[in-house]
């Protein structure tokens, strides 16, 4: 009895520890967001609150969190509250399977893993539930009762069906290199460094599962779902408050979570690139490179600008899907004989 205890105090803490560096993070990356984008446009980004703007995070949501709560007259009341948990809550799960180092932490007697778990189809977890968000999207648009809304929810939902499809078959690749579904197993398949790594036999499914990342998390040049110069604001065109908020941080929450899932299938995860450097701490090179995703995603977003929706969908299908397709084929047949 005291065992089982001990292990749910465990648990509870390393979910407790998990969620707040996550959130604390959401909240940050909007702070780098606004200030490398500054840098890129030759000004100066938030100055204002704290030193250099540190504080304006806290500020934003102090501002956000007692904002008036608008519901429309028209609006369905109850799928129109729901909607923004629908999206957030299935973007903070899928942190549970993220293995973020690999060496474990003994305090009082009790034993703390890097991660809040390790199952045997943990890649199959995230793609399950990051498809459980769209729902909320597309809920959050029609439950608004506003044109706009409708279509920017009917937008996104066509969208993350097409490339979630793509990304889906750009990780069937790193797959059948590991023959494992566990984040965890396909870390350790990578290590050695920087040339066992799956980045390099899968860059073509690297390429794919980038673009299809960005598209899948609605951001420039993909954001048609929100386009500011056709649809206002897109589905959340109706939310104000913390409603809005929620669909704010599931975004940015995503854009750490896809990001920490490229690094583990492709950048070898908690892996250091050479053995040389071996001494930093592994769960110091996994932030490293996840920010290295994060600060791509600004570098795009500050550089092209959008596409058409036609251009969007027809990419992904007519381009991406081939071209995954393909990887899978060719890395099937290599493998068959590499180990045939």
């Amino acid at each position: 009895m005291i065992d089982i205890a001990l292990n749910l105090i465990v648990v509870l803490v390393t979910i407790g520890v998990v969620m707040a560096t996550v959130l604390l993070h959401v909240a940050y990356l909007t702070y780098f967001e606004r200030k490398i984008l500054g840098w890129m446009q030759d000004r100066m980004g938030p100055m204002e609150v704290g030193y250099h703007g540190l504080l304006q995070p806290v500020a934003d949501g102090l501002k956000l969190f007692f904002k008036e709560d608008i519901v429309p007259a028209q609006a369905n009341k109850i799928i129109f509250t729901l909607a923004p948990i629908l999206v957030l809550v299935p973007a903070l799960i899928g942190f549970a399977v993220i293995p973020f180092g690999r060496d474990t932490i003994s305090i009082f007697g009790l034993t703390f893993r890097p991660y809040i778990t390790d199952i045997n189809i943990g890649i199959l977890y995230i793609l399950a539930f990051a498809s459980i968000g769209a729902y909320g999207v597309l809920l959050g648009g029609w439950a608004s009762n506003n044109k706009y809304s409708l279509l920017g929810g009917l937008r996104s939902a066509a969208q993350v069906i097409s490339y979630e499809l793509s990304l889906g078959l750009a990780i069937v690749g790193v797959l059948l290199m590991s023959g494992s579904l566990s984040l965890v197993k396909i870390t350790l398949a990578q290590g050695g460094g920087i040339l066992h790594w799956f980045v390099l036999p899968q860059f073509v499914a690297f390429v794919i599962y980038l673009i299809s990342a960005i598209a899948e998390t609605n951001r420039l040049p993909f954001d048609l779902p929100e386009a500011e110069s056709e649809l206002v604001a897109g589905f959340f065109t109706e939310y104000s408050g913390m409603r809005f908020a929620f669909f704010f941080l599931a975004e940015y929450a995503n854009m750490i979570l896809v990001s920490c899932i490229a690094t583990i299938l492709f950048l070898g995860g908690w892996q250091a690139p050479f053995e040389a450097l071996g001494f930093i701490p592994p769960i110091l090179w996994f932030v490293i490179k996840v920010y290295f995703f994060l600060f791509f995603y600004i570098w795009i977003r500050g550089t092209l600008p959008r596409l058409r929706y036609d251009q969007l969908m027809m990419f992904g299908w007519k381009v991406m899907i081939p071209l995954a397709l393909v990887n899978i084929l060719v890395t099937s047949t290599v493998l068959y004989f590499l180990k045939g």
